[in-house]
């Protein structure tokens, strides 16, 4: 699955501010989508790999770009 290219702090924030916005308007379709841009933090990542499962990520299309730079692209099928 493509990946974002890396987005700075005051990106994310300023995405997850629309995002809120969007949501705040009652389009929480718009916002799920515009969130799942965000970079999941590699923590997270990880935590939602060992808990959840692969099949999350596949279905979800989160945006894993900073786990993939931390843990390498074949993280999720290790």
């Amino acid at each position: 699955m493509p990946q974002a290219q890396t987005m700075t702090l005051d990106e994310k924030l300023a995405t997850i501010n629309q995002a809120f916005a969007l949501k705040e308007a009652g389009d929480r379709e718009a916002y799920n989508r515009l969130m799942k841009t965000v970079p999941l933090p590699p923590y997270l990542a990880k935590i939602a790999k060992d808990k959840i499962g692969l099949e999350f990520f596949t279905r979800t299309g989160w945006n894993l770009s900073e786990a993939e730079a931390e843990f390498g692209q074949d993280w999720l099928s290790r």
